[in-house]
């Protein structure tokens, strides 16, 4: 039998793990197949002080997903996985997609991780596609990984206590069954030194705590999203999913702080290692 087989849709660099250029990999390590379709690529991440390449053309997109079409991918994929989109013409293509997608293939799961901003920086896509997210692609996810400012910007309603994300999480517009991740949460009820992943679904909510690392990396959310869906796909159940998730995110970021580099690496002995185990 084939292994299961991803479509995963975000950002592409040449130097660096981000995007797919970090989901991928982990993927791949666990024994999935995987169909990369770039929405940007660039040279490196924004953090350093030039950035080369560009947001794929919206024809050129369109030619890519056409070939995915044709190779017959959506019938044979588990699951699509969408993040980081460089321009409001992709983010409608993207949409298009996955709604084509999922109506032709009802046993595909689709994960969205709306890349689109965080504490710090704020929002760092144009508000249309913010719009887009919102209105087009979150509800057609069967799961979706907002940070506590995507939340809050799609909903309106800051995330500061448990008692908001259900809140938010209903005001998010996804499908009845849909899980809600909503990820690197430090809450009033959050012990110290640690940050929470919160699941909010169908049978209720689960929290998911995590150790704090001093450390902000790019290519953070990728990550962990990758991790995610390669469990997933392997045959976890979500909760051990995002914790397994959880455990090898910290060891990326815990390796690349130990290496002095601006974003996670994945040459961790033990962290490769692990992923052989799904």
């Amino acid at each position: 039998m084939r292994p299961p087989l991803v479509i995963s849709i975000q950002s592409q660099v040449v130097m660096g793990h981000v995007g797919n250029s970090a989901a991928v990999f982990p993927m791949q390590a666990a024994g999935l197949e995987v169909a990369q379709v770039p929405t940007v690529v660039f040279s490196n991440t924004p953090d350093y002080p030039t950035l080369r390449g560009r947001a794929m053309p919206a024809d050129f997109f369109a030619d890519l997903l056409q070939g995915v079409w044709e190779r017959g991918l959506p019938a044979r994929a588990s699951h699509i996985v969408t993040g980081y989109i460089g321009s409001v013409e992709v983010a409608r293509q993207v949409a298009g997609f996955v709604q084509r997608a999922k109506q032709e293939n009802p046993d595909l799961i689709y994960f969205c991780d709306p890349v689109m901003g965080d504490d710090a920086p704020g929002l760092y896509v144009p508000e249309t596609i913010a719009t887009i997210l919102r209105d087009e692609l979150l509800p057609l996810a069967d799961i979706a990984s907002p940070n506590p400012f995507e939340i809050a910007y799609l909903t309106g309603q800051p995330i500061t206590a448990l008692a908001d994300l259900p809140r938010a999480a209903a005001a998010l517009g996804m499908a009845p069954g849909a899980h809600l991740i909503a990820t690197g949460c430090h809450l009033t009820e959050t012990a110290g030194g640690m940050l929470e992943s919160v699941i909010l679904g169908p049978s209720g909510i689960s929290r998911h705590p995590v150790p704090r690392l001093p450390v902000a990396m790019a290519g953070t959310g990728d990550l962990f999203a990758g991790l995610i869906i390669a469990a997933l796909a392997c045959g976890r159940a979500l909760t051990d999913a995002v914790e397994f998730a959880q455990v090898q995110t910290s060891r990326a970021l815990a390796r690349a702080a130990a290496l002095g580099a601006q974003e996670v690496v994945l040459s961790d002995p033990d962290f490769r290692a692990a992923l052989l185990t799904l």
